[in-house]
């Protein structure tokens, strides 16, 4: 099951349907308790905070948020140094251009 399916399905159950049969969950049902429909949602919501977050991240660059080795942090000094533009440095370098966490 991927986290779209599981999103439905949460997102059912909050509502009071069974999400197989599409039945409303009687009044005596767990599923109808005010505590269990709030969790339900908060796990909806949750879910679909990770779903933004993965559409977000499958559009970075690949080594967004990794470290960087040593070798990498001499290329781009070098190549800084030698007056490659910005966005062709975090091309290269499979990165965004993020602010310089060191204040530079």
């Amino acid at each position: 099951m991927d986290s779209v399916q599981a999103l439905a399905v949460v997102r059912s159950l909050a509502n009071g349907v069974d999400p197989e049969s599409g039945e409303v969950f009687p009044p005596e049902s767990a599923y109808q308790r005010p505590l269990v429909v709030r969790a339900l949602y908060e796990a909806a919501s949750a879910l679909e905070r990770i779903e933004r977050f993965e559409r977000r991240k499958a559009q970075l660059p690949q080594k967004t948020g990794e470290p960087w080795s040593e070798d990498e942090d001499r290329k781009l000094l070098a190549a800084f140094d030698a007056g490659r533009a910005l966005q062709e440095l975090a091309a290269s370098h499979e990165r965004t251009m993020g602010r310089c966490a060191r204040g530079c």
